[in-house]
């Protein structure tokens, strides 16, 4: 009976001596086996990013090297290294290149004869964009229905008899909620790229708040609680609701934890600049205090300790810019840079209730107000917070990001009473927020300046970004051209703020 093995390998990007050697090793595991094929993922050798590598003569002697001795190997058994199609006894071969996203899933489809899709699994990157790659190795009967797979993120070598694909029951689909594979993503992809890069300690500013909490907790399952270190750096306007949170979040993690307070260094700052004569404004106070706690404290604290620091902007930040660069805008990674913020909360309750199965990261801090306690004006205990509505600018946000979706297209929704439907957010929160279509047009065209304009200068200076979706920033196009309104833009808005003051 004709048998198929096919692996679904962690490829090494840039490594064809490391890769060579697994395969080597995969071919002899599949001869004593029983196969009469062995079936690697695309680009096994190279691996699939590269960038300008691809342009050294030596690299590619070297693969061509490692190509001809595998073939030498792969004796009394037939191997595959990258085809765009192939089929063998009746099997049609797939070869998968696209990393995790939480939009991906197996293909239900009727072929009308049994298919079998080869991924890889590993961490490769683009410089500016990590990415995880899941495998999604399947087999599929004539019917489209999927009789083996492979288990996302790991390495294994599978076996199939392709005369009995046919005769085999139907497995159903894994049922997994997104925060659950936003987890197992984020975990993998962490994981692997610390290992790619010699990491082992991590420096995280711990504030109280969701982001540096979820990342805390997140990190602490990669590399162990006395690998993370927290470090909280009070100024004038931390609360001492959020100082004990983070405190507490230390405290359930078991990881060391500092209180370095930035009051005096920014205090100092202002006065050697004003004693200058440079007037500085209330808000360039606000950025002083993010760049002392990121450029001068956690630096120096991961420096010291041989690690890294992290960075810990949500993907809503992101968008608009709503970090301050060379402070809280600064790090070796941002892991949570591709969800949204109903998203980090989502992760956290998921950790909490199935990842560590007790509070890891404190209800207190899933209940106060997301803020970044960078002036009185956003006093949690007195309620206040961030200038973004969560609950709606998430949904706003995302349509502009993973949509591309225009100011024109989210008026034209607006004016037919329809956005909440089309942005998926809740009903009601529209005219809650918005009670005027100018009130209205103000805050739309606030963020959209935000995310056309300085949001971009920012992206294009953040740290790397771990991808769960299929657009993460860093694999996004964009250009420093500024923010611009369509002329039906403008016509519409004329129409609709018609009367109103």
């Amino acid at each position: 009976m004709p048998k198929i093995a096919y692996a679904q390998m962690q490829i090494a990007a840039g490594q064809p001596d490391i890769n060579t050697r697994k395969i080597l090793r995969l071919i002899d595991e599949a001869k004593a086996g029983g196969a009469t094929v062995v079936i690697f993922p695309e680009s096994a050798i190279a691996g699939k990013m590269l960038g300008d590598t691809l342009l050294e003569k030596s690299f590619i002697d070297e693969c061509k090297a490692c190509r001809e001795e595998i073939i030498a190997h792969g004796k009394k058994i037939f191997v595959v290294l990258d085809s765009d199609k192939l089929a063998f006894n009746g099997v049609e071969i797939e070869f998968l290149s696209e990393p995790f996203s939480l939009s991906s899933k197996l293909a239900f489809k009727n072929y009308g004869r049994p298919r079998l899709q080869v991924g890889a699994v590993g961490v490769q990157n683009t410089g500016k964009t990590l990415y995880a790659f899941d495998g999604n190795s399947a087999v599929f009967n004539s019917r489209g229905e999927v009789v083996q797979r492979a288990e996302p993120f790991e390495e294994c070598l599978n076996f199939i008899d392709t005369d009995a694909i046919d005769k085999m029951p139907a497995l159903e689909p894994p049922v997994e909620s997104e925060p659950a594979r936003i987890y197992r993503a984020l975990r993998y992809g962490v994981k692997e790229f610390l290992a790619q890069i010699g990491i082992g300690k991590v420096v995280i500013g711990a504030s109280g708040g969701i982001d540096s909490a979820v990342a805390a907790a997140l990190y602490v399952q990669v590399v162990g609680e006395d690998n993370v270190i927290l470090v909280n750096m009070p100024g004038r306007f931390n609360s001492a609701t959020t100082k004990n949170l983070s405190e507490q979040l230390a405290r359930n993690l078991g990881c060391k934890y500092y209180v370095v307070p930035i009051q005096e260094s920014v205090d100092w700052t202002v006065k050697q600049l004003e004693e200058r004569g440079i007037n500085v404004s209330d808000f360039v106070k606000e950025n002083i205090q993010a760049r002392d706690r990121g450029s001068r404290i956690l630096a120096a604290i991961a420096a010291s300790v041989g690690g890294v620091f992290t960075c810990n902007a949500n993907k809503a930040e992101s968008t608009v810019g709503y970090a301050t660069l060379y402070g809280d805008e600064a790090g070796f990674l941002s892991a949570l840079a591709d969800l949204w913020k109903f998203q980090v909360y989502a992760l956290a309750r998921y950790m909490n209730a199935e990842v560590y199965k007790r509070e890891a990261v404190p209800q207190g801090i899933i209940d106060i107000v997301p803020s970044a306690e960078l002036s009185s004006a956003q006093n949690v205990d007195e309620g206040k917070g961030d200038p973004l509505r969560y609950d709606y600018h998430d949904y706003l946000l995302r349509g502009f990001v993973e949509r591309d979706l225009t100011p024109e297209d989210i008026l034209k929704f607006y004016a037919d009473g329809k956005l909440e439907a089309e942005l998926g957010c809740e009903a009601g929160l529209v005219d809650k927020y918005f009670p005027t279509a100018q009130i209205f047009t103000e805050d739309l065209e606030r963020w959209w300046k935000a995310f056309t304009g300085m949001g971009v200068a920012k992206r294009i200076q953040s740290p790397p970004i771990l991808a769960v979706t299929d657009k993460p920033f860093g694999a996004r196009r964009e250009s420093q051209n500024g923010w611009h309104f369509t002329r039906s833009y403008r016509d519409l808005k004329a129409q609709l703020t018609q009367g109103e003051s």
